[in-house]
This record gives C-alpha cells, structure tokens and sequence, in this order.
C-alpha cells in the first residue's frame, strides 16, 4: 500500500507543479474544458490508458464538454504520490 502524503507534501505539489488542482478533503480535483464534447472524450480516453498503465483510477464526472477528474488512494485513505503522478500525466495530456 502507498504511503499517505503530508499535508505539507500536498500543499507544495498544488502550489508547484500541481497549480490546476484543488484539494477537497482526501482527495483532489481538477476541470477541464475541451473544444467539443468529442475531444472531450478523448480526452478520458487517454487519461483511461494511463490510468491502466499505473493502474491507479481516477474518477471522471462528464458534463458536455467539461470532464472534471478527482484523484485519491481509497485503499489508504487519501492522497499519495501516485495521485501526484497521475494528475501530472493528466496536466501533460491536457496541454
């Protein structure tokens, strides 16, 4: 099982590198807009394949072209690095 992080350690991801993302309770979140419900699709289509890769899931909300993803270790009880990592794959994939 993956290590919880700080609250230290979260605060300079999301005031660093992370600067896209919120933080709500154990978990973090972040929305994107895309161009049309498509790309938006897309988009999670990539983010899904990812996600396989690391085998880390995030939860994806779709509203028209708004997808938001929040991100957190339920099996420790809140954030971990591997949230970090995949909201850092979903900021490249998103840019």
């Amino acid at each position: 099982m993956a290590d919880l992080l700080s609250q230290d350690e979260i605060d300079q991801a999301l005031n660093g590198e992370l600067t896209q993302w919120s933080q709500e309770g154990d978990a973090i979140t972040r929305s994107v807009t895309a161009d049309s419900f498509l790309d938006g699709i897309r988009l999670v289509q990539q983010v899904a394949e990812v996600a396989e890769d690391l085998n880390h899931h995030p939860d994806i909300d779709i509203r028209w072209t708004t997808i938001t993803f929040t991100l957190s270790t339920h099996s420790a009880g809140g954030l971990t690095g591997m949230d970090l990592r995949l909201a850092g794959d979903i900021d490249r994939l998103t840019t």
